[in-house]
């Protein structure tokens, strides 16, 4: 299924992360475990924001997705989403 993980970190620990070198290392890492199909990195309400499309197999991957970024402090939100094509193969299955 189409995820979007939405992670903003806590800005002290953050900021930590980016003077120890952590911070890119934690990103790489996550990056190369979920394979995103998009990853974007800028500020939301105030701090830190990441945000990736992937494809989670299974929902019991959540904790091994998410444990990094709590490590970070931060509030994370993991929601199911729809490309175009998805949401027009979405309401063809309505019609029938």
């Amino acid at each position: 299924m189409r995820v979007m993980l939405r992670a903003r970190l806590d800005t002290q620990i953050a900021n930590e992360a980016v003077k120890n070198g952590t911070l890119p290392k934690i990103m790489q890492e996550m990056s190369e475990r979920i394979k995103p199909e998009a990853a974007y990195f800028g500020p939301s309400e105030g701090k830190r924001c990441c945000t990736f499309v992937f494809d989670m197999q299974e929902s019991p991957e959540m904790p091994a997705i998410a444990e990094p970024l709590f490590e970070l402090g931060a509030e994370i939100e993991i929601h199911p989403i729809m490309n175009a094509e998805d949401l027009v193969k979405g309401l063809a299955a309505v019609r029938s």
